[in-house]
């Protein structure tokens, strides 16, 4: 398999390299340049097959032989290690919920991966270090940073905005020590990821091998389908057409579950349900792209204005609007709304939904108007526990905290603040 830049002006690459390099050297993101349908017998018998099985039949053509077959397989089972389970909520609307992970997040999928797939492609190198440059608005610091701890040969930077992401996220991202390094940024994440691209771009910085854990990385955005495989065998007994709503920021998931359709798997219709960052959701009306600077929500981990898949999206559809709309939809949302749905999804039945997850919530509700006889999927993206100064005081309940998190509630933040890019330069060099 060979990968290609989105701005078709840098050389094709492999799996490896693509990894490695995390972005192309014209600023594309890299892309696979064939998506193969899987076999229909595949499809026929998915419920008899483990998750680390569909995930290895999934994933498999994007590696090709780069990853030999029984250290991919065993990539995978460490990736796989908790569960994925479909909760129903109300008639026709069930809760993916991707959270059971160990930092009780769904980028706990991709920030294994990767970790695995750069440790294994480090395996020989003795004094050759990988840097992972990530920017997070929430979830991925965690995640990434849980996921590469003690990887050998891989130092891990990770930028955050001050005061924009919840206490929780900040501990799991600036409290592990040992190869991670928290950065935290006077600015908004769109800042932090501006910074992260332009690193990526600075020849002078070439020594540190970067590479990033973002989703603009091919193994920490490619895995992300492996979600939509995994409700479609809980749910195909029901022999109904799915919707799937993805809360939606950088636009990963929903990028990765287009792609499983694209191998075939049989999905109705995508819902990209965002906050009050809504590009997408404009875009959808006047067909004018136009990212804004991005907006402080109580989804935080959607708050961005400019989202970074959507080039990947728009590839998969040819940039044709008309056929774009036919598989996809997309709605915006305030947080006025957002504690609303919650309160809703609580009161209906008892199910705690943090406020990314009850944005999606709201955008399933809005598009299964247009399919009377489907049934719907919302992805519910993190732990309410994450979100707790929201979730406790609208839902007037008490959450008790899981051992994930309280494994670091008492341990002691370290971060170094920066304002500028010459500042992380400066750290960097």
């Amino acid at each position: 398999m060979k990968y290609y830049s989105l701005n078709h002006n840098a050389p094709k690459v492999s799996f490896q390299e693509a990894v490695i390099q995390g972005l192309a050297t014209d600023k594309g993101l890299y892309f696979p340049e064939t998506i193969s349908p899987l076999a229909p017998s595949f499809f026929d018998t998915i419920e008899n097959l483990s998750n680390e099985e569909i995930a290895f039949e999934a994933i498999k053509q994007f590696v090709g032989d780069e990853i030999p077959a029984e250290t991919l397989k065993q990539i995978i089972a460490e990736t796989l290690c908790f569960d994925f389970p479909v909760v129903e909520v109300e008639k026709r609307i069930y809760s993916l919920e991707l959270f059971h992970g160990p930092t009780m997040a769904f980028k706990d999928v991709g920030a294994r991966f990767m970790s695995r797939c750069l440790g294994y492609f480090n395996k020989d190198k003795k004094d050759n270090k990988n840097t992972v440059l990530v920017a997070t608005s929430g979830d991925t610091g965690g995640a990434v940073a849980s996921g590469f701890l003690g990887v050998n040969g891989v130092e891990v930077v990770i930028l955050y905005p001050s005061g924009k992401v919840s206490d929780i996220q900040e501990r799991q991202l600036t409290t592990l020590g040992q190869n991670i390094t928290a950065l935290e940024v006077d600015g908004v994440f769109d800042d932090c990821q501006d910074m992260v691209k332009k690193a990526f771009l600075d020849d002078s910085l070439k020594h540190k091998n970067l590479t990033s854990a973002n989703s603009i990385n091919i193994a920490r955005w490619l895995p992300q389908m492996f979600y939509f495989f995994f409700a479609y065998k809980a749910l195909k007994q029901q022999n109904k057409p799915l919707v799937f709503s993805c809360p939606s920021g950088n636009f990963g998931n929903i990028c990765a579950g287009i792609i499983a359709k694209k191998m075939g798997l049989p999905i109705e219709h995508f819902v990209a349900s965002t906050n009050v960052n809504d590009t997408v959701p404009r875009f959808l009306i006047n067909g004018i792209y136009d990212p804004k600077p991005s907006i402080a929500t109580i989804s935080n981990a959607m708050d961005v204005g400019n989202p970074s898949n959507f080039i990947r999206i728009q590839e998969m559809y040819q940039n044709n609007l008309e056929q774009f709309k036919k598989d996809f939809s997309s709605f915006t949302f305030n947080d006025e709304e957002t504690i609303a749905a919650m309160k809703t999804i609580y009161n209906t039945d008892g199910y705690i939904a943090e406020p990314h997850g009850a944005v999606g919530y709201l955008g399933l509700k809005q598009e299964l108007k247009n399919h009377p006889n489907a049934i719907g999927i919302f992805l519910e993206t993190a732990h309410p526990i994450k979100f707790l100064d929201t979730v406790e005081p609208t839902l007037n309940v008490k959450l008790p905290i899981p051992t994930q998190i309280e494994s670091v509630l008492n341990k002691e933040k370290i971060s170094i603040k920066i304002k500028t890019y010459d500042e992380l330069k400066a750290f960097l060099a």
